[in-house]
């Protein structure tokens, strides 16, 4: 009988020598795109853990929603800006390989007698696929793109998303998520209620345009954003949480981000230190008062307000105020993130459950290729 070879096969060697010297394929990259009324965002990130790690990113501020109000229509001009910032984005999706992006557009496009035909003509030129989506959608994508800045000891949290033409705002019940396992679980918290005002601060500012008596002209826009807002049956069951303090605010826009900008004096914009900074309610209408006793040159002298947003950021404030006399909170948690954020983590949270349902049905792993869907 044969003595066994010492040995080993050549062929498994060699195998062995592959395997150790083959590298690791690199994480997939996710896009997401929000063309906002005042703004172009894009985020590119991979996946880390329940999160993600953003791996390039851009803004610019395009003012496509600009004289809408008064037209009805998107400019010529406001569209040439929005194209060539887009032009951008889909030149670095192409160059970060990007397996799968998502491009949404929002209230200006939804407002103009030519959104549609204006995205038509963004697809020609840049490649990009847009969704022009609900108001809805867009609330239920800012709180998913706020759900780490939830406090599960509060009872509710109502989010604020101040956008360029419309002010979206979304009643969480943590109460319920809390009894679900909360963000251990990793399911989304539920939204008892959402509702979509057709006011933001580009809309607002281009109906109340600045005046010298800046108190009067202030209260004006206050009480006009606070006239439109409309309280639906949902959230009006969530009222007792709020008048009891168990509940909370968050914002997610620039003007909230802004305002803790000035709150915190910060000598130049730092998102590490504004993103997840908690705010008392009075601190917040401290910055707010604060902004609203500057004329436009004192505000665009502000570090974290600048000529861009000097004369946008007031009708910003006066929705806030709106909203937080209509609904009182102790404290304000300060989100530099929203749509983007949001997108991103759904694309993320698909592409992981396919992936486990083909590992469960043995199939082998798919061959991700870009999309806009």
């Amino acid at each position: 009988m044969a003595e066994p070879s010492s040995r080993s096969d050549p062929g498994s060697d060699d195998a062995a020598r592959k395997r150790r010297g083959r590298k690791r394929a690199p994480a997939p990259v996710y896009g997401a795109i929000d063309l906002g009324t005042n703004n172009c965002r894009m985020l590119l990130a991979q996946r880390s853990g329940s999160s993600f790690h953003v791996v390039d990113a851009f803004s610019r501020v395009v003012r496509l929603g600009e004289g809408i109000t008064g037209s009805g229509a998107l400019s010529q001009g406001a569209m040439d800006r929005a194209v060539e910032a887009l032009k951008v984005c889909a030149d670095k999706i192409r160059r970060q390989n990007v397996v799968k992006h998502r491009s949404i557009a929002t209230q200006a496009c939804r407002m103009a007698d030519n959104g549609a035909e204006f995205l038509d003509r963004v697809e020609r030129e840049t490649g990009l696929t847009f969704d022009l989506i609900s108001a809805e959608e867009e609330a239920r994508l800012a709180v998913h793109g706020c759900v780490d800045l939830l406090d599960e000891e509060r009872d509710a949290a109502l989010v604020i998303d101040i956008g360029g033409g419309s002010t979206e705002l979304s009643w969480v019940d943590l109460a319920e998520w809390r009894r679900r396992g909360g963000r251990g679980s990793g399911g989304r918290p539920p939204m008892k209620s959402w509702t979509s005002t057709p006011v933001g601060v580009v809309t607002l500012s281009e109906r109340f345009p600045e005046r010298e008596d800046r108190a009067d002209w202030y209260q004006e826009m206050k009480t006009y954003a606070r006239d439109l807002m409309k309280t639906p049956r949902g959230a009006k069951a969530m009222r007792p949480i709020f008048n009891e303090g168990r509940a909370h605010l968050v914002g997610t826009s620039g003007t909230v981000t802004s305002m803790a900008g000035v709150h915190l004096r910060l000598p130049r914009y730092d998102r590490s230190k504004v993103d997840g900074l908690w705010m008392s309610g009075e601190e917040a209408l401290d910055a707010c008062k604060r902004l609203r006793e500057l004329d436009f040159h004192g505000r665009s002298q502000e570090p974290t307000i600048g000529a861009d947003r000097a004369e946008l950021v007031l009708a910003g404030c006066a929705i806030y105020e709106a909203v937080a006399e209509m609904w009182p909170a102790d404290r304000l948690r300060v989100g530099d993130r929203g749509l983007r954020e949001g997108m991103l983590l759904n694309l993320m949270r698909k592409s992981k459950k396919r992936r486990r349902r083909r590992k469960k049905a043995g199939d082998a792993a798919p061959d991700v290729t870009g999309s806009d869907a």
